[in-house]
């Protein structure tokens, strides 16, 4: 008996294999490797030398203006666009949940700006919010029509960028989000339905007790999903404000590790391997925390 369970621990390690390689030599080698850099100053990657090792690399990155800056706006980025996505596809599943008719279709068209590219989705709301010589951009004809000011949403104050990153980024990530929950939608028991219904319990009680519970482990992948992917945001920016995010003061913690590497100013693996690890630890930090709140609130 003993032997047969030896066995088969045998096999599902070498059924496993394949995969421990696979992440070992692509995400857990890396990361190590990006550790040691961040603690060697002045590493020169042509040659394969530095100057010494400690910690001016972090403090560097810390105290860089740009660093800062990205960090401010991938925070605002992280705190508006995952609570207001989520909340604003939840709305949409359960609207799309209780229509049948052309409810497929209905999944199809929302899930349509999920499958387009990026930067296609990028210059369509360059279109609708620049202004230029020529024109003012729809969405400034709008505003000028019920009586407001125009504003230069790509050029202009950081507010109206931040709203148009904001606008975009919702826009993009929505439609998985609501993929999702309409699937977790359809998946929960007719029975909790019929039942609440016998004894006379109102829809919004039906949905805080029933639909939201049954739902929970995927409105928390969801969440935490968002959290990551917003705290990797970097294509969003680049496809509303160009490639110089400095200038444009919209950069994000990603897109300064990739200008300290590869940048008009880069060629500084040091420094951006010190920002990657922040970010790192920063996305730790928030996962871990979620997980233990996840331990409470969902079922």
């Amino acid at each position: 008996m003993r032997k047969k369970r030896d066995n088969r621990n045998w096999k599902a390690w070498l059924y496993l294999l394949p995969a421990i390689l696979f992440l070992g030599v692509f995400m857990v080698y890396p990361l190590v490797d990006v550790f040691v850099y961040s603690f060697e100053e002045g590493y020169n990657s042509a040659s394969q030398t530095y100057f010494g090792t400690g910690g001016y690399n972090y403090s560097y990155v810390l105290h860089d203006p740009y660093f800062l800056q990205a960090v401010k706006n991938t925070f605002l980025l992280v705190v508006i666009t995952v609570p207001l996505s989520t909340g604003i596809a939840l709305l949409v599943s359960v609207g799309l949940h209780s229509i049948t008719p052309l409810r497929k279709f209905l999944q199809t068209v929302y899930f349509l700006p999920y499958v387009t590219n990026t930067l296609a989705v990028g210059l369509v709301f360059m279109i609708l919010f620049k202004k230029t010589e020529y024109s003012e951009g729809f969405v400034n004809v709008l505003i000028r029509w019920f009586g407001g000011e125009s504003v230069d949403f790509i050029a202009g104050p950081y507010w109206a960028k931040m709203f148009v990153l904001c606008f975009y980024t919702i826009w993009v990530v929505m439609p998985f989000k609501i993929l999702i929950l309409t699937s977790a939608l359809a998946s929960v028991s007719q029975e909790y339905y019929n039942a609440a219904r016998v004894d006379g319990t109102s829809r919004f009680r039906i949905f805080r007790r029933i639909t939201l519970p049954m739902i929970s482990p995927m409105i928390f992948y969801l969440v935490i999903t968002g959290f990551i992917g917003a705290f990797k945001a970097y294509s969003d920016a680049v496809a509303l404000f160009g490639t110089d995010l400095n200038a444009a003061e919209m950069n994000t913690i990603v897109g300064y590790v990739y200008d300290m590497l590869y940048g008009d100013g880069g060629g500084y693996p040091s420094y951006a391997s010190a920002a990657a690890i922040l970010l790192f630890a920063i996305v730790l930090t928030i996962t871990c925390i979620n997980l233990l709140v996840s331990k409470k609130k969902v079922r």
